[in-house]
C-alpha cells in the first residue's frame, strides 16, 4: 500500500467543502476495519484511507497549510499505513466509567504485548507495539497503543486465498478472542496484503 504525499491531500478550502461526504465514506469504510475483543478492547485497523482522513482532520483542526507542516503530518502518520505484509492498528482499551478505566489500566500493564492475530492454523502473530514511544508506565498501561502484526508470506497467501482470521488477547487481567472475524472484516484486512 503506497504512502501518502502532499498531492494526495485536499487543500483546507477543498476539504471544508468536501468534508461531510469524505467523512461519511471513511466512517462507512471503518465499519469493516474494527474488531472488538471482549467488552473493553478494540482494534481499529488502519489503511491508506483511514490515515488520509486522520491527516486531513489534523490539518483542518490545526489550520496547517504550509508545506513544512503538511510534511510533518505525513511523516507522523504514513508509518501507520500497512506495508503489504502486515496489518497496522490502533488498539484502544475502552471503559465509559473513569474510575473503572483507571482500575483496569493498572491491572493491564503489558497487555499491548499480548494482543494477537492468527491466520487459519498458523502460529499466532503477537503485536509489535508502540514503536513510536513507550506508552506504559510502572503503575498502568495507556488506553491507546499502536500495533503492527507482521505476517509471513505463507500467511499472506493463505489470507488472499480466503483463510480465516482470528484475533485475541492473552493477558492475566484480560483474556478474550474473536474466532473467526466476520467475513466483511476479513475481506477488508485481506485487501491490505500484497
Amino acid at each position: 500500500m503506497s504512502k501518502l504525499s502532499r498531492n494526495d491531500l485536499m487543500s483546507l478550502e477543498t476539504y471544508a467543502t468536501e468534508r461531510a461526504e469524505f467523512r461519511a465514506r471513511v466512517l462507512s469504510h471503518k465499519k469493516n476495519r474494527k474488531v472488538m475483543i471482549g467488552d473493553h478492547c478494540t482494534l481499529y485497523f488502519e489503511d491508506r484511507l483511514t490515515i488520509q482522513y486522520q491527516i486531513q482532520e489534523m490539518l483542518r483542526i490545526e489550520k496547517i497549510f504550509e508545506a513544512e507542516g503538511i510534511e510533518e503530518e505525513l511523516g507522523a502518520y504514513n508509518p501507520l499505513i500497512p506495508d503489504g505484509g502486515n496489518w497496522k492498528a490502533t488498539f484502544m482499551i475502552e471503559y465509559t466509567d473513569v474510575v473503572e478505566r483507571q482500575a483496569a489500566l493498572s491491572k493491564m500493564i503489558g497487555i499491548e504485548d499480548k494482543v494477537w492475530m492468527q491466520v487459519a492454523d498458523f502460529d499466532r502473530v503477537f503485536a509489535i507495539a508502540d514503536e513510536d514511544m513507550e506508552r506504559s508506565e510502572e503503575d498502568k498501561t495507556s488506553a491507546v497503543h499502536f500495533m503492527r502484526f507482521e505476517l509471513t508470506s505463507a500467511m499472506t497467501s493463505a489470507v488472499k486465498q480466503g483463510a480465516s482470521i482470528s484475533a485475541g488477547i492473552d493477558h492475566p487481567a484480560y483474556t478474550a478472542s474473536v474466532e473467526p472475524l466476520l467475513a466483511d472484516v476479513r475481506e477488508s484486512l485481506a485487501a491490505d496484503l500484497v
